[in-house]
């Protein structure tokens, strides 16, 4: 197997359980990271940074996944 194969493999992979991890930080309906931190302090300023810096990187996650997927679809062995 092409070790370039291998590492983009492995660096998918870390990507998809990063975005499993984050997406499941994310608030929902009063609920989620946000709430955990600032729910009985009532500061919205912290939170909001929380939640955007978490924003952030779930973005990148993604960006990663995605550019992972096809960089595997050049150079995955067709025979």
């Amino acid at each position: 197997m092409n070790p370039l194969l291998v590492i983009v493999i492995v660096i998918w992979a870390l990507a998809a359980l990063a975005l499993i991890v984050l997406v499941l930080l994310h608030s929902g309906k009063g609920t989620g990271l946000s709430e955990t931190f600032g729910g009985s302090f009532q500061s919205t300023v912290g939170t909001g940074l929380i939640e955007k810096n978490l924003d952030r990187v779930t973005i990148v996650s993604a960006i990663v996944f995605i550019v992972c997927l096809l960089i595997m679809m050049l150079i995955w062995p067709v025979s």
